[in-house]
């Protein structure tokens, strides 16, 4: 798992957050995978694919579930980048014979309808070409919710603890399949 601060616990105490409850779920239901949570608050997906093949080669997993993107869009980064090395990612992955989750992501509407758009599509173009599964916007029910007020921290960037359930909600279907 690669994946910036909305998969590593930020602002959140540690083992609430969604992979944890990954890793609880798996448990419970007798499935025997480690997740192994290799993310860091703040990166983009240059930084993931720069730290992937390491990470690959010293957990060889079975299957990479990547949630990167959502800072280049913050920094405002080219969108071919970030498509290009979402790519990367999943082809690596795809070399070590793992299969690949890409967790789609979506900026807010102040940066534009056309760019809204182009980067929404880019996991789901990703995920196409490189032979993934997808999940369409990882926040759905969270940022687009009738509540989402109430399911942010108070920097209304960063989901809060009652939100990480149904961050791991939004994954399950797309997951499970790959669990067999």
């Amino acid at each position: 798992m690669v994946g910036d601060s909305l998969s590593a616990e930020y602002g959140l105490e540690r083992g609430s957050g969604w992979v944890a409850l990954l890793q609880q779920r798996l448990a419970r239901d007798k499935i025997a995978i480690e997740v192994v949570n290799a993310s860091i608050s703040g990166d983009t997906t240059s930084g993931g694919r720069s730290r992937l093949p390491a990470l690959l080669a010293q957990h060889k997993p079975g299957i990479v579930i990547i949630e990167l993107g959502g800072n280049d869009a913050l920094r405002g980064l080219p969108l071919n980048m970030t498509q290009a090395n979402l790519s990367a990612m999943a082809q690596a992955a795809k070399a070590v014979g793992a299969r690949v989750l890409i967790l789609g992501m979506q900026v807010p509407p102040n940066y534009g309808q056309k760019y809204a758009q182009d980067f929404a599509s880019l996991f789901a173009g990703v995920a196409k070409a490189e032979g993934a599964a997808l999940v369409p916007f990882f926040l759905a029910g969270v940022a687009d919710g009738p509540e989402a007020d109430k399911l942010f921290q108070t920097d209304r960037i960063h989901p809060n603890a009652q939100a990480q359930a149904r961050m791991l909600a939004n994954i399950w279907p797309a997951l499970k399949p790959l669990l067999k």
